[in-house]
């Protein structure tokens, strides 16, 4: 993370703050961070609280331990302290203990990565609906808003009104020809202002790369099955930033490895604004494109940096810090199709 990075995550932090009524204060245009002086804390320091107290009638101190809860888990920022009248100091990791915070993260919030306290005090209503695709929106949005904190009243009249392209009548008997879990991606992957796609029965079935919900429940139990076969060759996950993930890689070598190892950590840091933002704008579809891109860009990492030993060859610490990404991959899928209300299989 370069110091560029790091401004423009606290700027975004501030604007989080401000947008969840968590701070009343002008957002200011940029955030400066400067390398910690001698005998300071972390690697660099920003003054922005104290530039926010008076606007925001606020402690300085208070206001520097909004935004600290808000930049905290960013992908590159390990340790952030509140130090002195209200200075923001952050202690920066790089890609290999990035990654591993990333992987403890998602172990220790297991299917609940991603949920939060974003509109925490909002408080939802919705209007009765009746219309298939309306009822599962409407469903699958009072799970995100309560994944990230909302209070979700009963529905009725005077609700919130989702507006939602109805689905065709020809196309009534959905759920009775596709199987519920087909059906609710089929309702839930167009925008809410869209129609959903026709690409017919045996397209939604097929389990076949070219069927997005086949792709997504694919990984998931791919990532399953590499747990599974890892026990029986004598190892279990562990990530070891020490060590990397490089090293041992497929034809392509170590460089290959680091990229695609990147993309799919980048996206699972990701999750939790997706989430955030599929509640808020009351758009599902999000989730079910971030669910995609995941399992693209697992697949992509399963090829590039295998977490299983190939041949003869003997399992080592980057097989474990592999395997330890996939199972967080593995996570978020599931996690993501439970929000939807779709099942994650471990075998299929």
């Amino acid at each position: 993370m370069t110091p560029a990075d790091l401004s423009r995550a606290v700027l975004h932090a501030v604007r989080r703050a401000v947008d969840e009524d968590a701070l009343r204060a002008p957002v200011p245009a940029r955030v400066r961070v400067e390398r910690t002086r001698p005998g300071g804390r972390g690697d660099y320091a920003c003054a922005v609280a104290l530039q926010l107290a008076r606007p925001a009638a606020l402690p300085a101190r208070d206001v520097a331990e909004i935004i600290r809860e808000r930049v905290r888990g960013v992908p590159g920022i390990g340790m952030v302290e509140v130090t002195g009248p209200g200075f923001l100091n952050f202690s920066l990791l790089d890609g290999a203990h990035r990654i591993g915070a990333l992987v403890r993260d998602i172990a220790r919030s297991g299917q609940e990565y991603g949920h939060g306290h974003a509109l925490a005090g909002t408080t939802v209503s919705f209007a009765p609906v009746e219309e298939a695709r309306a009822l599962v929106v409407t469903e699958v949005v009072e799970r995100l808003l309560r994944a990230q904190g909302a209070t979700v009243g009963a529905r009725a009249a005077g609700g919130e009104a989702l507006h939602v392209m109805p689905v065709p009548a020809a196309d009534r008997d959905l759920f009775a020809r596709l199987g519920d879990d087909a059906a609710r991606w089929a309702l839930l992957r167009a925008a809410p202002h869209d129609r959903p796609q026709d690409t017919g029965d045996e397209a939604l079935l097929a389990q076949r790369e070219g069927n997005p919900l086949f792709r997504v429940r694919y990984a998931h139990a791919r990532t399953r099955a590499l747990s599974r076969n890892a026990r029986q060759l004598g190892f279990t996950a562990a990530y070891d930033a020490h060590e990397g993930l490089g090293g041992g890689a497929r034809p392509g070598g170590a460089e290959r490895a680091d990229a695609v190892t990147d993309a799919l950590a980048a996206l699972l840091a990701d999750h939790p604004d997706v989430l955030a933002a599929a509640a808020r704008h009351r758009e599902p579809d999000r989730v079910a494109r971030q669910l995609e891109a995941i399992a693209r860009a697992f697949f992509d990492f399963h090829d590039g940096a295998p977490p299983l030993p190939a041949g003869d060859e003997k399992p080592s610490a980057a097989h474990r810090s592999r395997l330890a990404l996939a199972e967080a991959a593995g996570t978020v899928l599931a996690g993501g199709l439970s929000l939807l209300g779709i099942s994650a299989p471990e075998v299929l």
